[in-house]
């Protein structure tokens, strides 16, 4: 996995599982990247408030698609719901480093220590750390810290990884389809694999 500068473009997104899929859907059945752009444009595929909501949309999506290679789709279209939504996660955690890093130092280290609570005050800490490390992140903004904090609880909430809640989440730990599991064993998804299973 490459790694990219750290980022709070995360507090403008979502999860996007439903565009995430029909571009996945809409490539597979060969349409190439214009086309599909040219539906977000003229067609509002992705029932967007506004043709700005739907080209940011479609931006980034199409960057988390091309993230992964064409594998993770043949796995994405023959896989249960739950493995779509990982496989969406996954494209995330590719695109977003400072995502990556909250998943692997937080989500991972839950799974490692049988800790099955996240809360509040975890994000919290992870993101104190990063404003010590890191000069960027030391200069955003209290709301734009408080909002990568709900996007990200968003994220897992909605990848089937954290149980709604309060204050207190329940962490769930993903059961992994074998292929995707094989696939992300090599060497540049390791890490994503380690995340993901709870290894260190």
């Amino acid at each position: 996995m490459q790694r990219k500068e750290y980022s709070a473009g995360a507090v403008k997104f979502s999860f996007w599982f439903n565009e995430f899929r029909k571009i996945v859907t809409l490539l597979r059945s060969g349409n190439t990247m214009q086309e599909i752009k040219a539906l977000v444009e003229n067609d509002n595929i992705f029932s967007a408030a506004t043709p700005m909501r739907g080209k940011q949309i479609f931006n980034t999506v199409y960057m988390r698609v091309s993230a992964l290679s064409n594998e993770y789709y043949d796995i994405f279209d023959a896989g249960a719901l739950e493995t779509q939504k990982l496989i969406t996660l996954i494209a995330i955690m590719a695109t977003d480093t400072l995502f990556f890093d909250f998943m692997n130092e937080v989500y991972r280290e839950k799974l490692i220590t049988g800790d099955t609570m996240l809360s509040d005050a975890d994000v919290r800490v992870f993101f104190l750390d990063k404003q010590r490390e890191n000069e960027k992140v030391a200069g955003w903004r209290d709301g734009t810290l408080d909002n990568l904090r709900k996007c990200y609880k968003t994220y897992l909430t909605e990848a089937g990884l954290l149980r709604r809640g309060a204050d207190n989440r329940q962490i769930i730990k993903p059961l992994l389809d074998n292929q995707l599991a094989d696939l992300l064993s090599k060497d540049n998804t390791k890490p994503v694999l380690k995340v993901l299973s709870g290894t260190r």
